[in-house]
């Protein structure tokens, strides 16, 4: 027995179908975490639905390659009906994963196309099956109907799909199942079995396409994780790093460098621009304040929200001068924006730790603000008489 006779022949649809299995199993496991874990419980459950109605059909395909005798035709109409009906469901319950922020997906096309499945079912059986070939010693029986709609169904997804923001993984896997079902409905209608290597391709292309559904959902998996992980560290106004997070960057900070300091800006007047100007005037410039002093941070430390419209950064000292970084800061927000800041910082030098360094840097601050705004400060300038007061 040659390899593509191996193939093509029950030991080709194990090993298809097998490996469809493995992949869908891996992917079940995702969908039961995620249906334990986010609130969005209905289209987890489809999910779950659609991916065991998959692995069913799959074990029918087994049971069929390798049964050695003639079949009821309602058996190859269940394999059938659970492959359309579960394509059906994976795409809906995908698209809305994708597109559940930008757009209200409507469940009753689906729904139509799923309700046309089972009446179509029910035509192409009371008619009559068709025999396209044998499996052991019984016939192969096929619905021509039913592979038609499968080829419909996958063009008006790819279709109607296309204004969606979906990932290109998503259409390649539409795309290559599409190829799938038209290389067996040529083997199974035009060429009877004669050429093997539709058959291969139709056994080879669910491979790659579960493959890729697999691929897109741990994406999507991740993608999740990620958003949730930076929504617990980041302000999401001035996408600064919280001040709970900020902090213990600043403590990484100080144990790995020889030198730190802490600068501590808070903006002039800005609940007056809040009061004439309104909250979203007033959310721009602070946004643009914090891209400010993050860039003037990066490289040599990290920025944080402390605040309302108090900013910090945190820098290693070791190669820049604090009151340097301070002094730009300064400058680039007078510059850039319509508003000042009062600055002050504090340096390891004044202290051992990271929150007595915040304390004496806002000290610092408070001091250019009493002293007529639109100033840098260092602690260590001040005077006797203005420490201990912010």
């Amino acid at each position: 027995m040659t390899m593509m006779q191996w193939l093509t022949g029950p030991n080709g649809v194990l090993f298809s179908s097998t490996s469809v299995i493995v992949v869908l199993i891996l992917m079940l496991f995702m969908s039961i975490k995620l249906y334990a874990s986010y609130r969005n419980k209905v289209t987890y459950r489809w999910l779950i639905a659609a991916i065991s109605l998959m692995m069913a059909k799959q074990a029918v395909l087994i049971g069929l390659a390798f049964s050695r005798q003639s079949l009821p035709p309602w058996i190859y109409l269940a394999s059938s009906l659970l492959g359309i009906v579960s394509f059906i469901i994976i795409n809906f319950v995908f698209m809305k994963l994708y597109t559940y922020r930008t757009a209200q997906l409507r469940s009753l096309p689906f729904l139509i196309m799923a309700g046309a499945t089972g009446a179509l079912a029910a035509a192409q059986y009371a008619v009559a099956p068709s025999g396209s070939g044998t499996s052991g010693e019984g016939l192969i029986v096929s619905f021509p109907l039913l592979d038609v709609y499968m080829i419909v169904v996958t063009l008006i997804i790819l279709l109607a799909t296309r204004v969606a923001d979906l990932s290109p993984k998503y259409y390649t896997g539409l795309i290559v199942y599409f190829i799938g079902e038209l290389a067996r409905m040529a083997d199974a209608y035009v060429f009877h079995g004669g050429q093997p290597w539709l058959l291969l391709l139709g056994l080879l292309l669910p491979i790659v396409y579960f493959s890729l559904m697999f691929m897109l959902l741990f994406e999507w998996v991740i993608e999740r994780l990620m958003s949730t992980y930076q929504s617990s560290i980041v302000d999401g106004l001035t996408g600064l790093y919280n001040r709970r997070h900020f902090s213990s960057k600043a403590d990484a900070l100080l144990k790995g460098s020889k030198s730190m300091a802490i600068i501590f800006c808070d903006i002039d007047n800005f609940k007056r621009l809040n009061d004439t100007q309104g909250h979203l005037k007033a959310d721009i410039v602070l946004k643009r304040v914090a891209e400010i002093i993050k860039e003037e941070a990066s490289s040599i430390g990290s920025a944080g929200r402390y605040g309302g419209e108090e900013l910090l950064a945190c820098i290693s000292t070791e190669r820049v001068k604090p009151d340097v970084v301070a002094e730009s800061i300064r400058k680039r927000i007078e510059s850039e924006t319509i508003v000042t800041v009062s600055v002050g910082f504090s340096t390891s030098k004044e202290s051992g730790s990271v929150q007595e360094m915040v304390k004496q840097a806002d000290e610092a601050m408070y001091y250019s603000k009493m002293n007529g705004k639109n100033r840098v400060s260092s602690f260590k300038s001040l005077p006797a008489s203005a420490k201990n007061l912010g």
